[in-house]
């Protein structure tokens, strides 16, 4: 039989409503993934890493592994794999980045552009779906609140490093 928690960890939790917010911004980012692979992944007949690389090579331009897998937030193997998947799609290749011979980034082909216009009117249908009945008003504080989140995770992320290849 587990022992109770301590007496004093309720003393531990405070008031302020973060921790509920926190999980409940753990629980949007977990759930989205299924309206935007059945919405967007399963019609473009890819996988929701693959889409991902595509939807950061195409708001970023050229990048490199490393640098996908922290804007992505996936594992290096998943990205990797992702450029592969995409590879033989035929929608990324290998760019040589003529300031940085070492550095081996990837960037979108021509078809992988298509690919990206082709999954934009299902892209504003999943997002249509989730965020259609927010007022106008609401869509700017959600965008945002949203930049303000970005914002503080890149500044923990700058205080707090890690080795993200073990993500």
């Amino acid at each position: 039989m587990p022992s109770p928690p301590p007496e004093d960890a309720s003393a531990q939790t405070t008031d302020d409503g973060l921790t509920p917010l926190l999980i409940g911004l753990l629980k949007l980012c977990s759930m989205i993934g299924d309206p935007m692979k059945v919405g967007v992944c399963d019609p473009a007949g890819a996988s929701t890493n693959e889409v991902k690389v595509v939807m950061a090579l195409a708001g970023e331009g050229p990048l490199a592994g490393h640098d996908l897998v922290h804007i992505t937030a996936m594992s290096a193997m998943n990205v990797s794999r992702a450029i592969a998947g995409c590879k033989a799609r035929g929608w990324v290749e290998d760019f040589n980045d003529p300031e940085n011979r070492r550095r081996r980034p990837v960037r979108l082909t021509s078809a992988g552009e298509g690919a990206y216009r082709q999954m934009q009117p299902m892209l504003h249908d999943v997002a249509q779906s989730l965020l259609g009945k927010l007022t106008q008003r609401q869509r700017r504080e959600m965008s945002h609140l949203t930049d303000l989140v970005l914002r503080r995770i890149a500044e923990w992320e700058a205080a707090h490093p890690h080795d993200q290849t073990d993500s």
